[in-house]
């Protein structure tokens, strides 16, 4: 009895120097296989006892104080007629610190000081959230895991060097807290292949690849190791998708799995769709298929972007200037090149690709071009990157440059939308010089 006393009786007294006691596991930093017995705390939380008829009339009051822990009730029965409210210590630690107005409320339903008190509870490794654990465990001032993606089953980290030795950990610690997770990988080297995945170690759970992942009413399924998908990027696939309307026309040059094509197609425009990858072209017409799409109008490509740029769409709208192929009227071409490292570098295929053709299109067509643009003006690096590459100053023809998501300090993703029009009828170039009238 005497120690505990002690225990309290220290408590009161920092709680008197207006300090706020923080709840986080001790003694396990540097921890690098985990020991979910090591995460035991006992602590002291400052509780008000209420009867339970009186609880919802003050509810409102109580709730910013509130303890948030994982698998811990904030108000739990004492007995059949009282409850207790446990406050988070961060926030409250003793009653002369409820502001007048609510002492005031209080009062009006019989409670007081007496109401309040301290209580000894004991916390579990169950009780931590995530970035509590981390944040205990991980090296001290230097990155703790900064974010991670969710693709199907699978979380996908990308962790900095320091925290290499901590990976099964943290692994693990995803693995205990994401119901949904059966698989933990860390990226092991960078995107810088021709089919844009990269190598991967399992540092928690099952070597499960096969995932399934739902995007715009669209289920897409395929093999995380050897294809590309980022979730970051659900919500630039639905703005994207929110241009086209039925009837309008999408080349998809860099496609992936499907996330701008599939969805077109069962909105009822004609797609042509195309991936270099071979494991990306079977599972793009695996989810075409797998989502009902109406193959008449899907067509799939497994080629370079350069020949499916200088073949497929230079056919098409050669076709439309000769009047073999036409479309419905309003219809719009949307060009789609999502690879950002090197899209870019792909533009200089428009440039007069139908200069000897007769400009009688009549149809808009756009382009959506991404990058990468490092810089402190990241809109006009995007659009001096489209002039160079396409070889010319096309600064009239960018309609919009978007800024997609943050990569890296200093390092963005942008979205370049042309009007392709101009670019491959070569329209810009400086017209014949005119005979003078004497």
């Amino acid at each position: 009895m005497t120690i505990i006393r002690n225990i309290f009786h220290g408590f009161l007294r920092a709680m008197s120097s207006n300090s706020k006691i923080p709840i986080a596991p001790v003694g396990v930093r540097g921890m690098r296989d985990l020991d979910r017995t090591k995460f035991s705390l006992n602590v002291i939380l400052p509780v008000l006892k209420v009867r339970e008829e009186k609880l919802s009339k003050i509810s409102n009051i109580l709730k910013q104080y509130f303890l948030k822990l994982e698998n811990f009730k904030p108000v739990q029965a004492q007995d059949a007629v009282t409850k207790c409210v446990y406050f988070n210590p961060e926030k409250i630690t003793q009653w002369n610190e409820f502001s007048e107005k609510d002492k005031s409320i209080f009062q009006e339903h019989n409670i007081d000081h007496t109401s309040f008190s301290l209580q000894s509870v004991q916390l579990s490794y169950d009780n931590f959230k995530i970035d509590t654990i981390f944040k205990a465990v991980l090296p001290e001032n230097e990155e703790t895991v900064s974010g991670f993606s969710q693709i199907g089953h699978i979380i996908h980290l990308n962790l900095r060097e320091h925290l290499h030795e901590y990976r099964h950990l943290i692994g693990q610690v995803l693995l205990d807290k994401i119901k949904t997770c059966k698989t933990v990988v860390n990226k092991s080297n960078i995107i810088d292949n021709t089919y844009r995945n990269f190598k991967m170690e399992v540092v928690a759970g099952t070597e499960d690849y096969f995932v399934t992942v739902k995007e715009n009413r669209c289920n897409f399924q395929f093999d995380f190791s050897k294809v590309y998908w980022n979730p970051r990027l659900g919500k630039e696939h639905e703005r994207i998708l929110s241009f086209l309307n039925p009837n309008d026309v999408l080349f998809d040059v860099f496609c992936g799995v499907g996330p701008f094509a599939v969805p077109a197609a069962r909105r009822k425009c004609t797609v042509f769709a195309n991936d270099l990858n071979p494991d990306s072209f079977k599972w793009l017409n695996h989810n075409a298929k797998h989502n009902k799409v109406n193959m008449n109008i899907f067509r799939s490509y497994n080629l370079d972007g350069k020949d499916f740029i200088c073949d497929i769409f230079q056919k098409f709208v050669s076709n439309i200037c000769d009047g073999t192929e036409k479309l419905k009227e309003g219809a719009k071409i949307h060009v789609t090149m999502n690879l950002p490292a090197m899209a870019v570098e792909f533009l200089k295929h428009f440039n007069g690709l139908l200069r000897n053709k007769e400009n009688t299109v009549h149809v808009e067509i756009i382009a959506y071009v991404y990058c990468f643009a490092i810089g402190d003006d990241p809109a006009s690096v995007a659009k001096k990157m489209v002039s160079d590459n396409i070889g010319r100053d096309i600064s009239t023809s960018i309609l919009d440059v978007f800024n997609v998501r943050n990569v890296s300090p200093k390092k963005e993703m942008m979205r370049a939308t042309i009007r392709l029009n101009d670019v491959i009828f070569n329209e810009l170039q400086e017209p014949p010089t005119k005979k003078v009238c004497v």
